[in-house]
């Protein structure tokens, strides 16, 4: 399941900076996660999802939403 963090942060024009200093979860963390080079674990995405205001089936690419 693919996550939508950096198309997220394209449509805010959200910088990796700016979304680590909203969501307390360090750059490389976000960068691994927008360049799908790891799966989030679910307080990660929790973070994310409070951080950048949105749900957190927001982040998820998935026909079940």
């Amino acid at each position: 399941m693919k996550i939508l963090l950096q198309e997220i942060m394209r449509s805010k024009n959200l910088t990796v900076r700016q979304v680590s200093i909203m969501t307390g979860v360090p750059k490389s963390t976000i960068e691994d996660i927008a360049n799908d080079r790891t799966s989030p674990r679910i307080n990660v995405l929790e973070e994310l999802a409070k951080g950048l205001n949105v749900h957190i089936t927001d982040l998820f690419d998935s026909p079940y939403k």
